[in-house]
């Protein structure tokens, strides 16, 4: 009973670190995952160009790295989150301006 108590209090030690001012990264992460998702559905259908994809990928590894920072000191505060955010936002709107800016990718036949 008590190490089961205590396995539980552990448990939720670890969780309130994570998200310190009680500010949670799931919205943070499913946004990144979803963005990804977007990346490569464009890849897949050609509405990118490899240029296109290699800069909203490198957008979306320096947002990463945001993230990573804010998280460092241990302490995930309000700003931080609302920093990481916009910054996402504004990776949205860049993801659907080139999927729907007429560029696409070039297929080549090799007959």
């Amino acid at each position: 009973m008590k190490r089961t108590i205590l396995a539980l209090v552990l448990i939720a030690a670890g969780a309130g670190t994570a998200n310190a001012y009680g500010t949670s990264t799931r919205d943070i992460d499913a946004a990144q995952a979803n963005e990804a998702a977007r990346i490569r559905a464009g890849i897949r259908d050609g509405s990118l160009t490899r240029r296109e994809a290699a800069g909203l990928e490198a957008e979306q590894r320096r947002i990463q790295q945001l993230e990573s920072r804010a998280k460092a000191d241990g302490h995930f505060s309000r700003a931080e989150h609302d920093q990481i955010r916009r910054a996402q936002q504004n990776a949205s709107r860049h993801i659907y301006q080139e999927r729907h800016d007429g560029e696409k990718r070039g297929w080549r036949r090799w007959w």
